[in-house]
């Protein structure tokens, strides 16, 4: 990472490296507590990140950049493992149940308690963290005054690694392998002591693949309204910081917490990925470790700072720029809103035309488009982190076999800011289908960039939680909402619509391939175009990108990361290939080794949607001395026209003894996905 480095703070920092935090049920969590010197003689505010992912291991890379910088301007920085994960005893059986956030009330009242708080309480987290952050804060305990969420969502169905538009994702499946690997983990004997290895086995013993859960509910239900905080915004009082990147899976929600939220709250979009943004890519980074002590300050130590005397929403404003796989910097500016919604956006409409778009509504023409399943090899992944190769490619090819529509060459810049939607006439030939609408900037050799992106399961109403199938020929009125976006076409660049009926592997395709008939002129596109601002040119620096020291590690192995595609010109069939293995490190002071690897792959036929195979299979090793553990889990998914088909297997070793095997096989009826 090559964040600057601030050496020298207010206060010096004592860290507590391991302390257990005992719950009502005698369950004990665990934490890394970062304190400014003098603390138990004059109490400070504390702030908590709650997550799964390992304060020894797993975070602690991110861990070293940001507590210490929070602790030494002042604050008493609490990084916790929850149950099940780390050196925290018990199981964890799914993300952010009723017991999860309950634990977390906990946490904040232990630590509000502490002689080294002095009652108030912030939580700041980056996705898991920044969902329970929210999460916490609707049950309003008292010591939590303040809280930063970062690329997090107030939906947990509709905008999240599940479901998109009420379509099952490929995420789901990834995410659900991700989990399922990362709880198989042991805990550090270093700092547990010898029941590590009862720890261990308890977690092996409990663990499942989530995937699978998760497919059980293909409807907004009630177990996604369960932590969604747009269910009622209201219950949240503490203000709220809100902060994503365009390059991330969540920015549409910091759009409707500002709109939803009646507590304080600003909104802040840069370029990122997911990632904190003092070390996110696409560039630039900001100092965004000092916007949060200028939030914490104002409400945790009630010191003005200005920050709420400034814009409520800060977007970055990107500039129209060539498709890219990776990106270390975009092109824009800073622009904001005084408030959000601005009421300042202006419909630029553009109508789907048989000729392409236009400003006016052309005659009515039925157009019908049946994409092969294999479209979407340039989709990149749902959610980008930023450090490989992993964005949306040049969209030409995809283009090419899907349903386009393209604008005149543009005479003036174009600049958009909030959700695009789009008003589709249309019919299907199937009870299921799903489409898929891209807006794309097209360049005048071809390349193709996408903008953003919606996607529908049309057997779904508004709300996600009918299923209705549809009928072949009757025509229907869908009105899809594109993902949110900040960005500014070129002028002489076209804009382009491109629809289709499959997008893979993104989406999971319907059960059969799908003909869609698109009644162009009765179809148009509303871009959100955004006037010039009167707050732009004075907006406020936010300063260089700025952390604590890194953590010291050695590489005993180096990373490696591959992405590869492969075509069958007689059968058509695709397959993807992704290979990403984190090398070796060895942690320093403690000698923690850690090495980490997963394999993704992905095909299907252009003219069968049953044909569609994924599989994720990662491996996870620690180690120290003579003491070392590995596990390794995969996850397969196939469906047939009824059921997905799941099935999973996990083998853990102690050295080179195998302590632990099991496999799962699980059928799921399809509904309406």
């Amino acid at each position: 990472m090559d964040t600057g480095v601030r050496q020298e703070f207010p206060h010096a920092v004592e860290v507590i490296e391991h302390t257990e935090i005992p719950l009502a049920d005698g369950t004990r969590l665990a934490a890394r507590i970062w304190l400014p010197q003098g603390a138990a003689a004059a109490p400070v505010p504390a702030i908590l990140e709650y997550l799964p992912y390992r304060k020894r291991d797993g975070t602690a890379e991110r861990d070293a950049l940001t507590h210490p910088y929070f602790a030494g301007h002042g604050y008493a920085c609490v990084r916790v493992d929850m149950r099940g994960t780390g050196e925290a005893e018990g199981v964890l059986e799914d993300e952010y149940t009723q017991q999860e956030l309950d634990e977390g009330v906990e946490v904040i009242d232990w630590i509000a308690a502490q002689p080294w708080c002095s009652g108030a309480v912030g939580m700041i987290g980056i996705s898991w963290g920044g969902f329970n952050g929210l999460q916490i804060a609707a049950l309003r305990p008292e010591a939590l005054k303040a809280i930063v969420t970062i690329c997090s969502t107030d939906d947990r169905y509709a905008d999240d690694v599940h479901y998109m538009g009420g379509c099952l994702i490929g995420e789901n499946l990834e995410w659900g392998a991700v989990m399922f690997s990362i709880l198989t983990h042991a805990p550090d004997p270093d700092l547990v002591g010898a029941r590590w290895r009862e720890m261990w086995l308890q977690r092996l013993e409990n663990v499942r693949p989530w995937a699978a859960g998760w497919m059980r509910h293909q409807r907004r239900d009630a177990f996604w309204k369960h932590g969604s905080v747009c269910e009622d915004y209201a219950r949240i009082q503490c203000p709220v910081y809100a902060v994503g990147g365009w390059e991330d899976g969540y920015s549409n929600a910091v759009f409707r917490l500002l709109a939803g939220l009646q507590a304080p709250a600003k909104g802040l979009i840069g370029p990122w990925a997911h990632k904190y943004p003092h070390f996110a890519e696409p560039g630039p980074r900001i100092g965004f470790l000092d916007e949060c002590l200028r939030w914490w300050d104002h409400w945790l130590k009630g010191r003005e700072t200005g920050i709420m005397a400034e814009p409520q929403l800060r977007v970055w404003m990107q500039e129209a720029d060539r498709p890219q796989l990776h990106r270390k910097m975009r092109a824009g500016r800073w622009v904001a809103e005084a408030a959000w919604p601005s009421g300042r956006a202006e419909d630029h409409v553009l109508h789907l035309n048989a000729d392409g778009l236009g400003r006016n509504a052309g005659p009515e023409a039925a157009l019908r488009h049946a994409s092969p399943q294999t479209l979407g090899h340039a989709s990149g992944e749902w959610c980008s982190y930023g450090l490989l190769p992993d964005l949306a490619g040049d969209q030409r090819h995809d283009d090419a076999v899907a349903l386009t529509f393209d604008g005149a060459p543009l005479d003036d810049r174009l600049e958009i800011l909030g959700a695009p939607l789009l008003e589709l006439e249309l019919t299907v030939d199937r009870p299921v289908a799903k489409i898929a609408v891209r807006l794309n900037e097209v360049w005048p050799d071809g390349a193709s960039t996408r903008v953003s992106y919606g996607v529908r399961n049309l057997t779904h109403d508004d709300s996600h939680e009918t299923v209705t199938p549809l009928v072949p020929g009757e025509r229907y009125r869908v009105r899809l909402r594109l993902n949110d976006t900040a960005h500014a076409f070129a002028p002489g660049n076209r804009i382009r619509v491109a629809v289709s009926t499959a997008y893979w592997p993104l989406l999971w395709p319907a059960p059969e391939p799908v003909a869609l008939t698109l009644f162009a002129g009765r179809s148009r596109l509303a871009l959100p175009r955004r006037p010039a601002g009167p707050l732009d040119d004075s907006l406020a620096d936010f300063g260089p990108a700025l952390g604590a020291a890194p953590e010291r590690r050695v590489a005993l192995r180096p990373a490696d990361y591959r992405r590869s595609e492969t075509y069958d010109q007689i059968s058509g069939e695709r397959r993807l290939a992704i290979v990403g293995d984190s090398g070796n490190e060895r942690i320093e002071p403690h000698g923690l080794e850690v090495g980490g690897h997963y394999e993704r792959a992905y095909r299907i036929l252009p003219d069968d949607p049953l044909s569609a195979e994924a599989k994720v299979r990662h491996v996870l090793t620690m180690g120290r001395g003579t003491w070392h553990t590995r596990t390794e889990t995969a996850t397969y998914l196939t469906a047939t026209p009824d059921e997905f088909l799941l099935s999973a297997t996990l083998d853990a070793y102690e050295g080179d003894h195998r302590v632990f095997t099991r496999t799962w096989s699980e059928r799921i009826p399809r509904d309406g996905n």
